[in-house]
């Protein structure tokens, strides 16, 4: 029974990577030995794929375009999140119920219902192909789901804590960035990571909302195919790098994460 308990994990571990293992082992090969044979290693390994990506400026800007409309949309979603988590977890209202119910909503609707919208209206007042453009209406997606995600961590908060701040002359700025912040700083980055991971892996509207100067990633991995066909090594290369930053992120927050599902909220 031992045994059989250490096994299933690890069965499940290898599952799990071996996706991300043949990438990798794509990613080192050229596209005519990825069609051409099947093997676990690279017959002939190359650099080439990750060469181009690093060289060319369509490519490795790619990466810096993705990284900065993420940054951006992070930073704004957890900063509006905040303040009004906070809110929701201390007053009560008329409507508060319903309210926090249909800030969710916003969260269920699929992104290609906004697309058209989003498109039309950067369009009109000059943001379109814009980091911005991307970030803010990625916000709308990720602002309902970080001020669910911080509303549980503040609920767990007891009042009384603002009550001693108060009394101790402590002001609400004061309370709030000095003693209430680091009291949710497992519930920040838990909303921080959900944020990031979603604007990084969102194709529709990154793409529909940039062409050519605010390019992620991802568009210019749809951009590949060629009279040859799809340089699969190439794309592959690609992939991995894509994989890099939610790894770096996830190893930075991953004990945040396991508080969050400790407190039933993630």
């Amino acid at each position: 029974m031992n045994r059989s308990s250490r096994l299933i994990p690890l069965i499940y571990i290898i599952f799990l990577m071996a996706p991300i293992y043949w990438l990798l082992n794509m990613s080192f090969k050229t596209t005519n030995e990825i069609l051409g044979s099947f093997s676990l290693w690279p017959q002939n390994f190359t650099l080439e794929n990750y060469e181009k990506i690093f060289t060319d400026p369509t490519w490795y800007m790619g990466y810096v375009n993705s990284l900065a409309y993420v940054s951006i949309n992070t930073v704004l979603s957890v900063a509006v999140a905040l303040p009004a988590a906070y809110a929701f977890s201390r007053y009560r209202f008329v409507g508060d119920k319903h309210l926090f119910f249909w800030l969710l909503t916003n969260r269920m609707a699929p992104a290609a219902v906004f697309a058209l919208p989003f498109f039309q209206l950067y369009s009109a007042v000059g943001l379109f192909d814009t980091y911005l453009a991307v970030a803010l209406a990625h916000t709308l997606f990720n602002i309902p789901l970080a001020v669910w995600i911080l509303e549980g961590f503040m609920s767990g908060v007891p009042k009384e804590l603002d009550e001693t701040a108060y009394i101790d002359g402590h002001s609400f700025p004061s309370f709030f960035f000095k003693i209430f912040l680091p009291t949710i700083a497992a519930g920040v980055g838990v909303a921080m990571f959900f944020c990031f991971m979603f604007s990084w892996v969102e194709l529709l509207l990154a793409k529909t909302l940039t062409a050519v100067e605010a390019k992620p990633i991802a568009a210019t991995m749809t951009r590949t195919a060629s009279t040859a066909g799809y340089e699969l090594g190439l794309l592959a290369a690609a992939g991995t790098l894509t994989i890099v930053p939610g790894a770096f992120v996830i190893y930075f927050v991953r004990n945040y994460i396991a508080k969050g599902f400790a407190l039933g909220r993630v």
